[in-house]
């Protein structure tokens, strides 16, 4: 969840809360579960939510010794977006010139059940970034013997979905294709899919829907008590680890994609951050 604007004279909330309580904790963690959990029995509240609550617990607990290894937290300087120097977080309305709140979080996340055993889950999430994207990209396995021949498949990256929540709502898929030609070389190409275009209409506003749910006692899209308190177990501890040491910020200047130890994050892994 990318964000080019900054904490827009909510600094004194924003104070008060910070990156991992404010989208991390709830909205984030809401995508990972919705991603992650099995298909329900049916497509109703309790069974939805109750595949969701069983991803949530099955969250492994960050290490508290080694917090580093699992979540990097950022505070963004002043910098350039879109054209127009924007100042820094701490100099924003209503924020301490010593503010160690967090604007950036990124985070390694492991489910320990059956199904997601050895897989990780990485989640970003920061306020003055280049741009505006919330996306979740879920990359395929390698086949573990391609046919092609290496130089045939050179080109060709890992199969991708990616499900984009806003803007532009949709989804893109990156498969390989073969080369028009009588040899056998293969590139990675996309097909994607539009909301607006495909359907000629614009979706309703989300808290348009949320409403209706309420007026119609549909609660699929709300949380449940359970639900909240598993959230709040997972990033309670990692705001316990946080609290006894101060962070140097700030640490990545706006219009940049967060600071560099988001990157060594990833390359831990063989890793790096998607383009977006």
């Amino acid at each position: 969840v990318a964000e080019s604007i900054g904490v827009e004279r909510r600094g004194g909330y924003y104070e008060e809360s910070g990156a991992l309580r404010d989208m991390v904790q709830n909205h984030m963690l809401q995508l990972l579960a919705l991603v992650a959990m099995e298909p329900p029995a049916a497509f109703d509240a309790n069974s939805v939510r109750d595949e969701k609550v069983k991803v949530l617990k099955a969250l492994r607990a960050i290490p508290l010794d080694r917090a580093k290894e699992y979540a990097v937290r950022g505070q963004y300087g002043a910098g350039w977006i879109g054209g127009e120097r924007v100042p820094a977080y701490r100099a924003e309305e209503g924020v301490s010139q010593h503010s160690s709140t967090e604007t950036y979080v990124a985070l390694r996340v492991a489910v320990e059940n059956w199904r997601w055993s050895g897989t990780s889950f990485y989640l970003r999430h920061g306020k003055r970034l280049p741009r505006r994207a919330t996306e979740i990209a879920i990359q395929f396995k390698r086949p573990p013997h391609l046919p092609f021949g290496t130089a045939a498949s050179d080109e060709l990256e890992p199969d991708l979905l990616v499900l984009r929540v806003q803007p532009e709502e949709g989804i893109t898929v990156r498969v390989g294709a073969k080369l028009p030609g009588p040899t056998m070389r293969l590139r990675t190409v996309r097909m994607d899919f539009y909301y607006d275009t495909s359907f000629l209409a614009e979706s309703p506003d989300a808290y348009e829907r949320l409403l209706l749910d309420c007026a119609v006692g549909d609660g699929t899209l709300f949380t449940r008590a359970d639900e909240v308190e598993a959230a709040w177990a997972y990033v309670t501890r990692l705001l316990d680890v946080w609290q006894e040491h101060q962070p140097s910020f700030p640490n990545y200047d706006a219009g940049t994609w967060g600071p560099p130890e988001a990157d060594a994050l990833l390359a831990r892994d063989g890793h790096h951050w998607r383009r977006m």
